[in-house]
C-alpha cells in the first residue's frame, strides 16, 4: 500500500530486482545542459580515474596534463529527460509542508499474506512494503519522476562517454542501528545482488563493476557507453548493510526484520497478518530538502486481508484509514453510508491523463496450444470487453490498444515512413498486420452476444487447424481437445472469468478457472507453470531499456515477460531504442514500430484500465495545499488529532 500510493498513477513497480530499469517519465527532450562554451569545462581521457577531491562546481578541474577527449560532469541533481524541476539549492518540495507536525498512526491494508521480510528473495511471499526499509543513493520525486535527487549520496561525477561514474557518499548517512553507510556497503550491495539476486539483475548488469575507492567514494564502470543505464543505475541503487547481510543469503527469505536505512523500521508484526513500521526518530536524512515535511506519521500499521470485499468492509468500519479502489462497481455502489454522508470518509476521484497501468491476460507461449497467432487472436475476440464494462464496471474502464497507452509512442493509423524504415528490416518475421492500421479489436454490441467477433474467431480457428466435433473444438490432425487453464489470484476480482469462459465454450473451447492464494500464484508465475494468467503491465511514459527485461530474448527466465514473446525484430528495435533515448525524432517512430509488432503478435489479451484514480480516506489527516502530479502524496500527509477526535464514530465512544 505504501509503495502503491507513493507512485500510484505512473510507476512500474519492480518487486524482484533493482537498477535503472523502471523509470517513468513525461515526454521531454534529454540533454546534459552544460554551458555552451564554458571556460571551466575540461575534457579528459576516457580511462581516467578521477580523484573526487579534484571535482568542483558542475564541471571538473584535473591536476596534471591530460589528453582532451572527454567532458566531465559533476551533478548533485541530474535528470534522464530534460531539466530537473528543483535547483541544487532548494529548501523543500512544493508538495510538502516543512512545518507539518509529527505523530500519530496511519493504518493501511494489503491483500494477500507474507512469510518474510526480504523483498528481494527468490522465493516466499515477502511483506509487500519491506523494500522501503532501504534508502537509495538518489531518489525520484512524486512531482519529478525523471530526475534524481541526493539521498545517501551527495553528488555524482561522470563523463559524456557514459562508461563510468564516481558517487560521493554523505558522511552523515547512517543505517537504522547507527552504523555509518559507506562506499564499502555500496560495493557489497552490488556484489550481493550479482551473486545472490534474481537472474535478470545479473544478466542486465553483467560486466559492470562497482568499487569503493575509499570510505565515501565509489566508482561504477560499464563495459560500453550507455547514458540511461549508467544514470539509472546510480540513481536507483539501494544500499544494504554489509554488517547485517554478510551473514545472510540474500536470495532466501528472512523471518526477522533486517537492519534498514530508511525513515521507518519494523517494530511489530504478526507473520501473515500485520506489520508496523515505526518512524526512526534518529533518521539522519530527515532534514534533507527532499524529506522536510515528509514521513510525518510515527507509525504505519499495515493489515493483511485475504479477500477484497472483506477488506472494503473493514475500511468502512474504520479498521484502516486509506483505500484505493480498483473496481468501479464498488466505487459507485459500496462507498456510501453514514460515515460518507457525514464526511468522516472523504472520496476522491481524479482523471488519469498520463501513462497508466493496464491489465491483460497473458498467454504462455511456451504452450504449444498457443503457438499460432491466429489462435491467440481468436481467443482475444472471445473476450467481450464492452459487455463486461457495462455489466460489471459502470462503463468506467477503457480498453488498452497499446503497450504505450496514453502516450505519443502508441501506434496510430498506418505506419509512417520512419516507422517503415524499422519494420521493413524484419518484414519476414513480423505479423503482416504490423504494416496495416494500428492494433484494434472490433467492439461488440455490448449486450452479451458478441456474435460478429465469435464468427470471426471461428474462422481463425478453422484456418489454424481446429474443427468442431461433438460440440468440442479439436485439432483436425491429432484430435486433441482445445482445453486450458486460467490461473487467477484468490483475492482478485474475477467476475470477468465466467462470462469469458462461456464465450469460449460457444467456440467449443474448455477453459478451467483455477484460483490460488498469493504464495501459490507467485510460485506458478515464477516457474511459468500456467496456460493463461492475468498480469498488470506497468505504465510506460516513454520507451527505455527496461523493455529488454519485459520483451528481450535474453530475459525469458524473467517473470516480467509473462507471455514469453520474443524474436529478432523485438530485440533489434529495443536495441535501437536504447541508442536513441535522447533523440525524440527517432524515439517516437521506434516506439510506435515496436508497439505494432507487440500488439499484432497477440501475446496478451487487453482487458482494461481505469480512466480515473479512485481512493477514499478517513478525515483525520492534514494535507499540503499542493498535491504532486504523479502520486496521491500520503508521505506528505500528517495526523490531525482534532479531526480524528471529531469523527462521528469517535464521538460515540
Amino acid at each position: 500500500m505504501i509503495n502503491q500510493f507513493k507512485q500510484k498513477m505512473n510507476t512500474l513497480l519492480i518487486t524482484s530486482c533493482i537498477s535503472g530499469l523502471t523509470i517513468c517519465s513525461m515526454t521531454v527532450n534529454a540533454q546534459e545542459n552544460p554551458p555552451a562554451q564554458s571556460p571551466t569545462s575540461i575534457e579528459v581521457k576516457a580511462d581516467t580515474v578521477l580523484p573526487s577531491q579534484t571535482i568542483i562546481n558542475d564541471e571538473a578541474t584535473l591536476v596534471g596534463p591530460v589528453q582532451i577527449t572527454e567532458k566531465i560532469y559533476h551533478k548533485t541533481i541530474f535528470s534522464l529527460l530534460g531539466k530537473p524541476k528543483y535547483p541544487d539549492e532548494f529548501d523543500h518540495l512544493d508538495y510538502a509542508n516543512p512545518k507539518a507536525p509529527k505523530g500519530g498512526t496511519i493504518k493501511l491494508a494489503e491483500l494477500g499474506t507474507f512469510d518474510n521480510f526480504n523483498r528481494y528473495a527468490s522465493r516466499g511471499a515477502p511483506e509487500k512494503n519491506s523494500g522501503s526499509l532501504y534508502d537509495t543513493l538518489f531518489t525520484n520525486l512524486a512531482d519529478d519522476i525523471t530526475s534524481f535527487y541526493p539521498l545517501i549520496a551527495t553528488s555524482v561525477t561522470y563523463s559524456d562517454n557514459y562508461r563510468w561514474a564516481e558517487v560521493t557518499i554523505n558522511p552523515n548517512a547512517r543505517f537504522q542501528d547507527g552504523k555509518p553507510i559507506t562506499a564499502h556497503d555500496v560495493e557489497f550491495t552490488f556484489h550481493k545482488f550479482m551473486t545472490e539476486g534474481v537472474p535478470q539483475y545479473r544478466l542486465y548488469n553483467q560486466n559492470i563493476t562497482v568499487k569503493a575507492l575509499d570510505d565515501y567514494h565509489v566508482r561504477i564502470d560499464l563495459p560500453e557507453s550507455n547514458r540511461e543505464k549508467l544514470l539509472s543505475f546510480v540513481g536507483n541503487m539501494p544500499v544494504i548493510p554489509q554488517h547485517f547481510w554478510q551473514n545472510h543469503n540474500f536470495s532466501e527469505p528472512i523471518t526477522t526484520p533486517p537492519v534498514g536505512s530508511g525513515p521507518y523500521f519494523i517494530s511489530d508484526y504478526k507473520m501473515g497478518h500485520y506489520v508496523v513500521y515505526q518512524r526512526n526518530p534518529n533518521y539522519w536524512a530527515s532534514n534533507l530538502p527532499i524529506n522536510k515535511g515528509m514521513n510525518n506519521f510515527d507509525e504505519k500499521r499495515i493489515e493483511y486481508y485475504m479477500d477484497s470485499s472483506i477488506s472494503l468492509e473493514a475500511f468502512k468500519a474504520g479498521e484502516y484509514d486509506l483505500r484505493g479502489e480498483g473496481q468501479p462497481k464498488n466505487w459507485f455502489t459500496q462507498y456510501q453510508g453514514q460515515y460518507f454522508d457525514s464526511n468522516d470518509i472523504i472520496k476522491q476521484e481524479k482523471p488519469i491523463q498520463t501513462a497508466v497501468d493496464t491489465k491483460w491476460l497473458a498467454f504462455n507461449l511456451k504452450k504449444d496450444l498457443f503457438n499460432d497467432v491466429k489462435v491467440r487472436e481468436a481467443i482475444t475476440l472471445a473476450f467481450d470487453f464492452q459487455w463486461l464494462n457495462h455489466a460489471f464496471y459502470y462503463d468506467s474502464y477503457k480498453r488498452p490498444y497499446s503497450f504505450f497507452e496514453n502516450t505519443i509512442y502508441a501506434a496510430i493509423g498506418t505506419p509512417s515512413d520512419q516507422e517503415l524504415k524499422w519494420l521493413n528490416q524484419y518484414k519476414d518475421i513480423i505479423p503482416e498486420q504490423s504494416f496495416d492500421d494500428a492494433f484494434y479489436i472490433s467492439k461488440s454490441d455490448g449486450f452479451g452476444f458478441n456474435r460478429d467477433n465469435l464468427l470471426k474467431a471461428t474462422d481463425l480457428l478453422k484456418q489454424a487447424g481446429w474443427i468442431i466435433k461433438g460440440g468440442k473444438l479439436v485439432n483436425a490432425k491429432t484430435n486433441q481437445p482445445f482445453e486450458f487453464e486460467l490461473v487467477t489470484y484468490l483475492g482478485d476480482d474475477v467476475k470477468y472469468a465466467t462470462p469469458f469462459q462461456k464465450n469460449l465454450a460457444r467456440l467449443g473451447i474448455t477453459m478451467k478457472i483455477v484460483s490460488l492464494d498469493y504464495a501459490q500464484f507467485t510460485r506458478r508465475l515464477r516457474e511459468r507453470d500456467y496456460d493463461m494468467m492475468p498480469r498488470n503491465y506497468g505504465a510506460k511514459n516513454y520507451p527505455s531499456s527496461d523493455l529488454m527485461i519485459l520483451w528481450g530474448s535474453e530475459y525469458l527466465n524473467s517473470s516480467w515477460n509473462a507471455s514469453g514473446l520474443h524474436n529478432q525484430a523485438i530485440d533489434g528495435i529495443i536495441a535501437e531504442i536504447t541508442r536513441n533515448l535522447e533523440n525524440e525524432s527517432e524515439l517516437i517512430p521506434l516506439g510506435r514500430a515496436l508497439d505494432r509488432i507487440l500488439t499484432h503478435e497477440y501475446p496478451m489479451i487487453p482487458m482494461w484500465y481505469n480512466s480515473n484514480t479512485y481512493y477514499a480516506y478517513w478525515n483525520k489527516f492534514g494535507q499540503p495545499a499542493v498535491h504532486p502530479a504523479y502520486a496521491i502524496g500520503i508521505d506528505s500527509w500528517w495526523y490531525d488529532a482534532d479531526k480524528a477526535n471529531s469523527l462521528t464514530k469517535n464521538r460515540k465512544h
